[in-house]
């Protein structure tokens, strides 16, 4: 395992470029906005076998490069959340069904929409952001989460 001392900072800046790096391979290449809610619903909703193949090699993909940081950098990842099932699942719940009222998820309109200059996508990603830190503040101070 190779460990190196690295800045958080420099941990989530080069987390940010590689987004950035793969959702514009994905719209170069593939013609494809990077949105993982759309690009896995269409896999479960799409019956064509050319575009399940390259949804499936996306997503495959990004959980990939995170199992591979897990293994080889873990430290990078920083320290693990813990919680319990309960909230796993209600938060799950509530990204998807907010994925669903946004017509999209962060990184479809927080990467790709506001680059392409689409005002839908700069009011979801406000609207997202403000929302998580709405509910940081309820979990930590109202519901006494971790601090």
């Amino acid at each position: 395992m190779m460990t190196f001392p690295m800045h958080p900072f420099i941990t989530a800046l080069i987390g940010g470029a590689l987004i950035g790096l793969s959702a514009s391979l994905l719209l170069l290449f593939n013609g494809r906005i990077a949105g993982i809610s759309g690009i896995a619903g269409g896999l479960l909703s799409t019956p064509n076998r050319s575009e399940w193949a390259w949804r499936l090699a996306f997503l495959c993909g990004l959980l990939g490069g995170g199992l591979l940081l897990r293994a080889f950098w873990p430290h990078v990842l920083g320290a693990p959340i813990v919680s319990g099932a309960a909230w796993v699942v209600a938060s799950g719940l509530l990204v998807g069904f907010g994925t669903r009222l946004a017509n999209g998820c962060t990184s479809g309109h927080g990467v790709c929409g506001i680059s392409r200059g689409a005002p839908r996508s700069l009011v979801a990603t406000l609207t997202f952001m403000a929302t998580g830190a709405i509910t940081v503040f309820l979990v930590r101070h109202v519901l006494g989460g971790a601090p």
